[in-house]
């Protein structure tokens, strides 16, 4: 169940980065000086590095870092 919402969520904003309703407007403009499409595409950023911190807590191959544990354990024994 965790997985499926992640591969939404990703779906989801990949879908949200194809901004075509703000192309041909700089107006409003936020808190005065910001044009929309770049205040949209700030927050957006913010949300695609929340999403990627959430997969890799949530989706990432466990394995793949019990193999870099394991190499390193051994490089430090081969420096003692």
């Amino acid at each position: 169940m965790k997985k499926t919402l992640l591969v939404l969520a990703t779906l989801a904003l990949y879908l949200l980065h194809q901004d075509v309703w703000l192309w041909r407007s700089a107006r409003p403009l936020v808190l005065g000086f910001l044009p929309i499409g770049l205040f949209y595409h700030a927050v957006y950023c913010l949300l695609a590095a929340l999403l990627m911190r959430l997969l890799v807590l949530h989706a990432w191959p466990a394995h793949l870092e019990r193999g870099v544990e394991r190499d390193a354990s051994r490089h430090a024994e081969r420096r003692s």
